[in-house]
């Protein structure tokens, strides 16, 4: 992804074309040095470039010269295989983003004892689990006044809203309403809309159809992940863009040397360098295909994408002791409405270094935060300009070849399944949202400054305003083990600046000098330790800010 926005940092604009194709040659040398630095400045057109270098490119070379570099468009594509693409859009003009399944929610981290509020692109549905530990989800409305569900509780294994106190039976039917004369029966049309969900490799699906029962088939199924002994560390983030923009940043490993370096001690930007990729499969469903880095071409990693929402990156390969090893990154990536997506990223091997089994579980999530953080800058200012410039990727990216294979094959998929999708981005087409997102509200001016200063659970206003720049609202708050650090954080911090002003208060009345210093040193481990407490809540609760490194 960076390395697409640096490129179309540098792309001629039409004025460049325009000023180098009339431009009028100098007659002196001043001239010519002022004409160079101004053509330099506005741009770095190749004009310019070929100029300082003693000649003027040719129209044909300058193509040749992009040909190369550059990605065809999807005309030259199209016409370069016709009846391929021809047969999978026909094929793909039948897609429809209800009869798919969804991913939802890590299963353990569903809560036990309260409802949950998803949604799928503009659908927002309740989750829960009844009384006999089965998890049901329902449409987040009740059908008396169509308020949320998930505002509601759990009553003896019922969800009941309480705007009126309707409560809700696992299969949707209605079996109280307080309201109602004694010996009223209740009415039949008093039933939650229900969808069917499953649990499967430790994730919770939906199908999202209303007229058709679920496809099992297409429920989909890693083979990594049922290996013996294969590990995963699997987390949950809200992200404040797109799921379609999401899909192509993480489908982007040229961007990882530059935006993530030396944040997972493997990422280091001077391994930045050219890709070879390979499209091994196209389908109505997708692509896959493989990829290795110009300079390691042993280590070859397997890519899939599978409709609507799952990427896949694998790896194998053999050990030092012969012993084949596997590594897979899984991105289960649901849209969440406009301009929002939410992730379940599983990274999963066969076996682990020292180092890594050493580390506490909250600092590896804590530092996969750190890494949707250095994007979500881009990424959203990305999904502004789409929404602003109504325009297909195919006429505003600059996709090269050694970067961004998977980027355009993505934007072309939803060329062929757009049409049924609520809206999409396609790489020369799309269709924008019917209707404007909506809006919640949320807090304001004092309020909004003191909740992004103040830890987020608890903090003066932060139960009115979320904000997905936050750490604690992308990820804590979806995390039964980071909540349960933060809540032992805090009593620990209490109790250690209570302990240090005890022990201060001890030592000003203490008669020894050696008990003195013994209190007084017992005061400042105690406020090290509520300074450490306090640096990892703030890092859990914090919003992000940027640091550039200067190189």
């Amino acid at each position: 992804m960076a390395a697409a926005a640096a490129v179309a940092i540098c792309r001629p604009s039409s004025f460049c074309l325009s000023f180098s194709s009339h431009r009028r040659h100098p007659s002196s040398a001043a001239a010519l040095s002022l004409s160079r630095r101004w053509r330099k400045a506005a741009g770095g057109c190749r004009a310019a470039l070929a100029e300082d270098l003693g000649r003027r490119s040719s129209p044909s070379e300058d193509r040749s010269r992009d040909q190369e570099a550059l990605l065809p468009n999807e005309a030259a594509a199209a016409a370069a295989a016709p009846t391929e693409a021809t047969a999978a859009e026909a094929a793909a003009a039948e897609y429809d983003w209800r009869e798919e399944w969804y991913p939802l929610y890590l299963t353990a981290e569903m809560p036990d004892d309260a409802p949950l509020g998803l949604t799928v692109f503009h659908k927002q549905l309740v989750v829960y689990r009844d009384g006999g530990g089965v998890i049901r989800c329902y449409e987040d409305r009740c059908p008396h006044r169509l308020a949320k569900l998930s505002e509601g509780q759990l009553v003896d294994g019922r969800l009941e809203c309480l705007y009126h106190g309707w409560q809700f039976e696992g299969d949707g039917r209605c079996v109280k309403i307080p309201q109602l004369p004694e010996g009223a029966k209740i009415p039949r049309a008093a039933c939650a809309k229900t969808y069917e969900v499953r649990d499967s490799q430790g994730v919770l699906w939906v199908w999202m159809s209303e007229k058709n029962p679920p496809e099992e088939e297409k429920l989909p199924w890693f083979e990594h992940y049922a290996r013996p002994g294969f590990r995963d560390l699997s987390t949950i983030h809200e992200l404040p863009y797109d799921h379609s923009i999401l899909l192509e940043n993480l489908m982007d490993p040229a961007h990882v040397p530059i935006s993530h370096d030396r944040t997972d001690w493997t990422a280091r930007r001077e391994d930045a360098q050219p890709l070879v990729f390979s499209v091994s499969e196209r389908s109505p469903r997708g692509f896959a295909g493989s990829w290795h880095r110009h300079r390691s071409p042993a280590f070859v990693n397997q890519l899939r994408f599978s409709a609507p929402c799952v990427l896949q990156n694998n790896l194998e390969f053999v050990d030092k002791n012969g012993v084949k090893q596997y590594f897979s990154a899984l991105f289960l990536c649901r849209p969440t409405g406009q301009g929002k997506s939410m992730l379940i990223v599983r990274f999963g091997n066969s076996t682990n270094s020292l180092l890594v089994k050493l580390m506490p579980k909250w600092f590896l999530h804590q530092n996969a935060g750190k890494v949707f953080e250095q994007d979500m800058g881009f990424l959203s200012s990305q999904n502004e300009v789409l929404m602003r410039e109504k325009k297909p990727t195919g006429e505003l990216y600059l996709n090269l070849r050694s970067s961004d294979v998977w980027v355009a094959e993505y934007r072309r998929w939803m060329d062929s399944a757009g049409a049924g999708m609520p809206y999409y981005f396609g790489h020369r087409t799309l269709s924008l949202p019917e209707q404007p997102a909506v809006v919640e509200q949320a807090a304001a001016g004092m309020v909004a400054a003191a909740a992004a200063a103040a830890p987020a659970k608890g903090g003066v206003g932060t139960i009115h305003a979320p904000n997905l720049v936050n750490r604690y609202f992308r990820h804590v708050v979806h995390c039964k083990s980071c909540r349960k650090l933060l809540g032992r954080l805090e009593v620990w911090r209490r109790a250690m600046v209570a302990l240090a002003m005890v022990a201060v208060a001890a030592a000003v009345v203490a008669a020894a000098r050696e008990w003195k210093g013994i209190l007084l040193g017992l005061a400042g481990a105690s406020l090290a330790v509520a300074y450490a407490c306090s640096a990892v809540v703030s890092l859990m609760t914090t919003n992000f800010v940027r640091t550039h490194r200067r190189l």
